[in-house]
């Protein structure tokens, strides 16, 4: 038997979807974007990095070719390498939706063939009969936002009012996710989690892919600032991933990050939090320690999406690629003979697009470990490839969907 270790560089797009003007995203790319913004130098904070965009380890291992494979261009202002050292390539989705559960699914082999329920994008977003069911089953006095929304704008905006009057803020965005922020301690983590709840229950029969709980601290619209205590309640997935197959074959899966909330805890053998890239890096190197003969290590980097995707911020978003490309001869360290690690995404959200929101894009494959040969896997059909490539690396029954690329 061997180990594998997949990374999630939450929304770490490569451009090119097939698909994306049906999104609105035709010409996005998160890669591309951010290499040519800092060729620019409009990627420098001073304090925090400048000049072009520099990614050497995840470049020796094909980044470069992954987004000329993808869009026809290598990203502006970054050196291409005279030789490359992993299997690389990269992936369309399938799924419906370009959103962190559809990506997550599918790559475990899983795609998304139903259509998501969402909230309307003007006026009210919810509607007047699931909001009195659930202020009355949460016993609040009412709800704020009830809008589209950036979530550290709406927190920003109405905040206080929140701490004041004891109503949650609700908000969505163009995924299928109704969201909900109250103060840690104002309004209590335990009760916010509770409020998530009962709206997870109340939103199934309306096919809400997921229920995010966004707990913040702080005392006023300048100093508020998201925990890292939130917390996913996601549908479970229609049909089993390649998770639960590697559980029944009584091998463990160790899930970092929000993993166990994006699966419904199906699947999961064990549930790793951090917050932070880099806390979530520690605790991938460490699980890779503890992981044994047949196991998966799975890792979802969720502040490239969270804290720098969503809120435009390309120097930032530049930055924590650079630091996590400077972390993987850390995870290089830790491999042993048949250990195969995969760096992908989820989909993209292109820091220098118009909204906030996803974009849909094709994600990188970067596959590499002990006696693996360099070799162009050109462009996927589905990142359930992915999937089907790690339960044949782990010796489980192939699913469905997906082919292996080994």
């Amino acid at each position: 038997m061997a180990r594998a270790f997949l990374f999630v560089l939450d929304s770490f797009g490569v451009g090119g979807g097939p698909d994306a003007a049906q999104y609105g995203d035709e010409g996005s790319d998160t890669l591309g974007h951010i290499a040519e913004f800092c060729a620019a130098g409009a990627g420098d904070r001073a304090g925090l990095r400048s000049g072009p965009l520099s990614l050497p380890n995840m470049s020796a291992l094909g980044l470069m070719q992954i987004a000329k494979t993808a869009t026809g261009r290598f990203p502006a202002g970054m050196p291409v390498p005279d030789k490359v050292y992993g299997i690389h390539g990269c992936a369309s989705e399938i799924s419906r939706g370009k959103d962190t559960p559809s990506g997550h699914w599918e790559i475990a082999g899983t795609p998304v063939t139903f259509d998501w329920g969402y909230f309307p994008t003007e006026g009210e977003a919810f509607p007047p009969q699931f909001i009195e069911a659930l202020c009355s089953a949460a016993e609040v006095p009412g709800i704020l936002g009830n809008c589209h929304a950036s979530g550290t704008e709406i927190i920003a905006r109405l905040g206080e009012e929140h701490i004041r009057t004891g109503k949650p803020i609700c908000y969505t965005s163009s995924d299928s996710v109704f969201q909900v922020a109250a103060h840690e301690t104002h309004f209590g983590l335990d009760r916010l989690l509770g409020f998530c709840r009962i709206a997870r229950a109340l939103l199934d029969s309306h096919n809400i892919g997921r229920v995010i709980a966004r707990p913040f601290v702080g005392e006023t619209s300048s100093t508020f600032e998201r925990t890292g205590n939130r917390r996913d309640f996601s549908v479970p997935p229609p049909e089993p991933t390649l998770l639960d197959r590697i559980v029944k074959a009584e091998r463990n899966v160790h899930a970092i990050g929000k993993i166990g909330d994006i699966f419904a805890h199906q699947g999961i053998s064990r549930v790793i939090k951090a917050n932070g890239n880099d806390a979530l890096m520690d605790a991938s190197l460490a699980a890779m320690e503890e992981a044994k003969d047949g196991d998966l290590v799975f890792t979802n980097f969720v502040d490239f999406d969270m804290v720098y995707g969503h809120r435009r911020d390309v120097p930032g978003y530049a930055a924590a690629l650079e630091a996590f490309d400077a972390r993987l001869p850390d995870v290089h360290r830790k491999l042993a003979p048949g250990d195969l690690v995969i760096l992908t995404a989820d989909h993209g959200c292109d820091p220098t697009w118009r909204g906030t929101d996803h974009t849909r894009e094709r994600v990188p494959i970067i596959a590499y470990g002990p006696g693996l040969k360099s070799r162009n896997i050109g462009v996927r059909s589905t990142y359930a490839d992915i999937g089907a490539t790690v339960a044949r690396h782990l010796g489980i029954a192939a699913g469905p969907h997906g082919r292996s690329f080994l």
